[in-house]
């Protein structure tokens, strides 16, 4: 995301680092840094405790080690760690003060640090110390690579004067452009004028790097589209091969990780181009269109926010559906997708106890932190928010008669909030219902606010679709739990909630032992329910601590309902036209 930068920060001295990496086999990088002290006595310096995107306090500074200051001439300056992100530092008078310090870097995700021999990834949030009243002011960073490494890539903009230097404007610019050092493949190419590039580290032969770009470009001429131009002047994606999963949203890069396998089979790769376009959906919706509390970011605490089903939500849901219209993913994998969100959130108890909204303003404590429980008392911001777009972009349709959509919505929203000002949640609804023409209340209530059940009734009519039954009929017995392979052990790891198991009292970690006296082998329960039908009494035999405990448990129903979607060979006219138009086409008039 992106602040505007008054003129006296844009000349005020800048903060100067030196990255380098003299043992980078030791996962460490040092940070050499030179702040600015305006003459005072003492400067505070400061380490963000989470970051943009992921909403988590993820205490970096845990990682920081051996910090030590001198003046110009060279003599030690007292430091002493005043909070446990923060180290007070006595300048003793001096206009300048020289800090060093090291980062242990060996966490494998797309919010922090890697070093190795090969390679690094560096994100701004758990590598530089600043100013703790400097975020305003010119960041500058020079990198000494080690000599097998070639390249530095970022989405900073380069400063003269050799290689391996960039200039932030500001703080904010800093953390919102991870760096990528090693040697990496680099493919480039050019959309509406405006240069991208996939920068792939790892994978070598096995991953599809010119297939991946040819899509890529593709896929961003369709977010182009949509939105009628790109927010940036330049864009990356940085692909990291690694065998992890994961992307995180920059105003003008994001970070991927995927396996060196994603483009050797049409699932996993599907998979991987969904990801590349949620993560570049983000570029307009939330690095630049955002909830008024996501910035200007405090970085030393909870940004809380109601508003991120529109953020993650909206995004999971276009993300994919842009893949589709790019002619990427064929209609059936779309809406094979799309049912597998609704089948999600119709199969979590928590959607009837949790609202979307409140799941948003509680992701600080509860979606990057899931437990056994979670499944029963909440609910994802990012599965419901695609399902809601979904089901909000049905009802524009049928209340406009085809003449407007959800992409209108957000085209709107974006001409009206992007930028620094921000929308709070009732903007937002303004504009959506702007847009359709008609009062949403009643949606905003019952589907954002509340907990009940989502009718699809109205949806699947406008679009010509239907629900197929398929799997998971009535008569089949449900137990309820979700069970785990422990070395040869049945060993329970979830109790869904008002389930006969729920009711009967098992417990997670409970081990299944047996059923009416008949011994469960680890791989056996499914087939041993299909022997009973609901409504049958039974004795299960589970161990709890070592003791051994008999549960009588009255078996229930596997649900009928079937949450796959498929087009309505009934449907009339008019729903067949919105659904080629929803599927097929999304550009600005």
């Amino acid at each position: 995301m992106t602040h505007p930068v008054s003129v006296s920060a844009q000349t005020a001295d800048p903060i100067n680092y030196t990255l380098s990496f003299p043992a980078s086999h030791t996962h460490y990088v040092e940070v050499a840094a030179s702040y600015p002290t305006a003459g005072t006595p003492q400067v505070e310096l400061m380490m963000a405790v989470w970051t943009p995107g992921s909403y988590l306090v993820r205490e970096f500074s845990r990682h920081v080690e051996a910090v030590a200051a001198s003046g110009p001439d060279g003599r030690s300056l007292a430091v002493e760690k005043s909070a446990k992100n923060r180290w007070t530092v006595a300048t003793g008078g001096a206009p300048r003060v020289d800090v060093r310090y090291r980062v242990y870097s060996r966490e494998m995700s797309v919010r922090t640090n890697w070093v190795d021999a090969d390679f690094a990834l560096l994100n701004g949030a758990p590598t530089f110390l600043t100013l703790a009243e400097g975020a305003s002011r010119p960041h500058e960073v020079t990198l000494t690579l080690p000599p097998s490494w070639n390249r530095s890539m970022t989405a900073l903009p380069a400063l003269p004067g050799g290689p391996h230097r960039y200039r932030a404007a500001s703080y904010d610019e800093l953390v919102d452009s991870p760096i990528v050092l090693g040697t990496p493949d680099v493919l480039e190419f050019t959309v509406e004028g405006t240069p991208h590039l996939l920068v792939n580290t790892g994978g070598g032969e096995f991953f599809d790097g010119r297939k991946a770009a040819a899509d890529l470009e593709t896929l961003a001429r369709e977010h182009h589209g949509l939105w009628g131009g790109f927010p940036y002047d330049r864009y990356l994606f940085l692909n990291m091969v690694v065998e992890a999963g994961g992307g995180l949203e920059h105003a003008a890069s994001t970070v991927l990780m995927t396996s060196r396998w994603a483009t050797r089979t049409r699932r996993a790769y599907l998979n991987w181009l969904n990801l590349a376009s949620h993560e570049l959906f983000h570029a307009w919706n939330v690095k630049q269109l955002r909830p008024v509390e996501l910035g200007p970011f405090q970085y030393e605490r909870e940004n809380y926010t109601r508003s991120l089903w529109i953020v993650e939500g909206f995004t999971e849901y276009y993300g994919d559906l842009l893949v589709h219209r790019a002619g990427l993913a064929s209609r059936d994998e779309y809406l094979a997708g799309l049912s597998r969100a609704i089948e999600g959130l119709q199969t979590t108890p928590g959607r009837n106890v949790m609202p979307v909204d409140q799941a948003s303003f509680d992701a600080w404590i509860r979606y990057y932190r899931p437990d056994e429980n979670s499944d029963n008392v909440s609910v994802s911001y990012y599965t419901k928010g695609a399902v809601l777009a979904f089901l909000l972009d049905a009802r524009i349709r049928r209340t406009t008669s085809g003449a407007r959509s959800l992409d209108d919505v957000m085209r709107a929203a974006y001409a009206r909030y992007a930028g620094p000002g921000g929308y709070t949640p009732e903007e937002f609804r303004a504009v959506a219902e702007e847009v359709a023409g008609a009062s949403l209340a009643d949606f905003w209530r019952s589907a954002v606010e509340g907990t009940e059940e989502l009718d699809y009734t109205e949806a699947l009519a406008t679009l010509g679709l239907r629900f197929r039954s398929s799997g998971g009929a009535p008569g089949e017995a449900l137990l309820g739990v979700t069970t785990r392979n422990d070395n040869g052990r049945l060993v329970v790891s979830r109790v869904a909630r008002d389930t006969a198991a729920h009711e009967a009292g098992v417990n997670v970690d409970d081990e299944i032992l047996a059923i009416d006296d008949v011994r469960v082998r680890a791989d056996q329960l499914p087939n041993r329910l299909d022997q009973y039908s609901p409504g049958d009494r039974v004795s299960l035999l589970v161990a709890r601590r070592e003791r051994v405990i008999r549960l009588p448990v009255t078996l229930g129903e596997q649900p009928g309902r079937s949450w796959t979607l498929e087009a309505d060979p009934d449907a009339g006219d008019p729903a067949r036209a919105e659904l080629a138009r929803w599927l097929r086409s999304g550009a600005a008039q």
